[in-house]
């Protein structure tokens, strides 16, 4: 018996079923669309995200099972490693075969290991090239066909089981819109095509095709949304998406993961990356559900990122975070952020609540207002890029999770995020004008979150950053909870003289008792700022609004949070009923 070949069978069994599994459960995301099966979309993502730790976690049991010599013979991992690596040569998806067995490795050995001889530390097999049972994208020509009945065959290569409302509207509107957008007389060259992914791309309450058009040497990503119409029973073509700042936001990480039936996940990655030259390829495996895969990539980039360059990790700018230890490589556009080992008063919770918070996060509907993370443990730093301060500080708040190994610092457990500016260091170098588009989308995104059940429970400004794109995005999560668990009240009335003045409340303030109306009391430190968030957000105190939102909640009312601006959107007129 070959062992070694044995065991990597064994482990790519794992990731096949893990596949297997994982493209089931993202190709039945379009007859959740068809039938507005919105409750069943969000279980199925929760679902889909504990996958791979689950799939991970089996392939460990039978391997230490089969072959409990994987557990003792570190110098067995070589050979199966390089036994694995012809098993994948053909395969579809190698890339993520790799990140599986990388998985499997570490934790049959239950340790870590920085070595190639034991792990796929670079891939071992190229990406490129590889094809799949259909074509990742379709090809249209308008040239001989036109660009609406172009459209309408793209729309028809998806096989959507229900009827549009009104298709020639939106075809209408679609071909409007392409006009516009290329103002002028358009030469069309002989490669003149419209190239669409085969798959559509579901999130929340939408469908979205995505590709390019293509016109000589010139190249124009798009997307374009599909949603139910408001009187149910059939669709309707809600926008066409055709800057880069809306493509982008539209695969932004401070949203869901998409769901698309991807037979070759690499060659989609390849695609999208084409229409946006900006987003690594860790982000867009990341978008499309293979998280484990972009931590992969994220982790090779940095170290590489490391190699070339040479400044320090130091304390990451704004206010200091009670719960969490934050650092940042400053050429780097990240955050690194560790838990303390203690909380200081009246910061009240534990280290697992903390990671529980960051779970529940990683599970909901992010909305585009709060940063996903990426979680890491055993990740090994060079020790001389850290600050010396920066370095004594972690020791001295974080040590239990923290291990010095020659010239390495090992981090036991971290998170990292894409790093904004903090919204109060934003605020305080704005103009006036600036700040109150801030202090709009602060507003903004508190009641977007609140629409998707989330009450971010700090609501301090130092707690939200400001994207490159100007979006106020929520990013501190030690107090976040479920809108539900709150219990919005309204200040009583004193009852004489002695309440009236006194400094402590003169009622009952129970765990989860919030009172809006003290928001302006401590939100921001001028009087401008405070008369701002009143003007633009003034119903933001009122209990009510809160109370609304949790009989929408309850009700099952889902709300329509689109990832593109209102005016991207086609108008739609229809009849008076009268």
């Amino acid at each position: 018996m070959n062992t070694a070949v044995d065991v990597g069978h064994a482990i790519l069994e794992g990731f096949d079923e893990h596949y297997r599994r994982f493209r089931e459960i993202s190709a039945s995301a379009k007859g959740r669309f068809e039938r507005a099966a919105w409750g069943e979309g969000r279980e199925a993502n929760r679902r889909r995200i504990d996958l791979y730790d689950d799939q991970v976690r089996k392939t460990v049991v039978r391997v230490r099972e089969r072959f409990p010599r994987s557990q003792s013979e570190e110098a067995l991992w070589p050979q199966i490693k390089h036994a694995y690596i012809p098993m994948i040569y053909d395969h579809r998806r190698p890339e993520c075969a790799e990140t599986f067995f990388n998985s499997v490795a570490c934790r049959v050995l239950a340790r870590s290991y920085y070595r190639n001889d034991y792990i796929f530390w670079r891939p071992a097999v190229a990406t490129e090239f590889i094809e799949g049972d259909q074509p990742t994208y379709h090809c249209f020509y308008p040239a001989t066909r036109g660009l609406r009945q172009t459209m309408k065959e793209i729309l028809a290569s998806f096989h959507l089981a229900l009827p549009f409302e009104d298709l020639a509207r939106d075809l209408r509107n679609v071909v409007r819109a392409l006009r516009e957008h290329f103002a002028g007389p358009q030469e069309r060259f002989p490669n003149f095509q419209v190239q669409v992914l085969s798959s559509l791309f579901f999130r929340n309450k939408g469908a979205y095709i995505i590709g390019r058009i293509i016109n000589g040497d010139q190249a124009q990503p798009f997307a374009v949304p599909i949603r139910h119409a408001e009187k149910g029973g059939a669709l309707r073509l809600d926008a066409l998406l055709l800057q880069n700042e809306h493509i982008g936001a539209l695969l932004s990480l401070a949203r869901a993961y998409f769901m698309a039936d991807m037979d070759v996940p690499s060659v989609y990655v390849t695609f999208l990356r084409e229409l946006l030259p900006s987003k690594s390829r860790a982000e867009l495996y990341t978008a499309l559900g293979l998280q484990k895969q972009g931590k992969t990539l994220f982790y090779r980039d940095l170290l590489d990122h490391l190699n070339h360059s040479s400044d320090r990790f130091v304390v990451a700018p704004g206010a200091r975070g009670m719960v969490m230890m934050v650092f940042t490589l400053p050429s780097f556009p990240y955050v690194f952020k560790i838990i303390r080992d203690e909380f200081k008063p009246p910061k009240d919770t534990t280290r697992k609540e903390v990671m529980g918070k960051y779970l529940l996060v990683k599970y909901h509907d992010r909305v585009g207002r709060m940063a996903d993370t990426l979680e890491y443990s055993e990740v090994a730093f060079p020790r001389e890029r850290f600050d010396p301060s920066l370095l004594a500080e972690l020791l001295a708040t974080c040590g239990s999770v923290l291990q010095q190994e020659g010239q390495r610092l090992i981090i036991k457990h971290l998170y990292i995020e894409r790093r904004m500016t903090p919204l109060d260091v934003w605020l305080r170098g704005a103009d006036e004008a600036r700040q109150r588009q801030g202090v709009r989308e602060f507003g903004r995104a508190i009641r977007e979150l609140a629409e998707a059940n989330i009450f971010p429970g700090d609501l301090l400004p130092k707690n939200f950053g400001v994207t490159r794109w100007g979006r106020v995005v929520f990013y501190d999560y030690d107090e976040i909870c479920p809108l539900l668990d709150v219990h919005f009240r309204r200040i009583p009335p004193p009852r004489d003289y002695e309440d009236e003045m006194s400094a402590e409340p003169w009622f009952g303030v129970g765990p989860h008792d919030v009172f809006p109306e003290e928001f302006p009391t401590f939100l921001f430190p001028t009087e401008r700022l405070d008369a701002l968030f009143l003007e633009l957000h003034r119903d933001l105190i009122d209990p009510n609004w809160w109370t609304a939102r949790q009989d929408e909640i309850r009700r099952g009312d889902q709300p329509d949070l689109f990832p593109y601006p209102e005016f991207c959107r086609f108008v739609v007129r229809y009849p008076d009923p009268r």
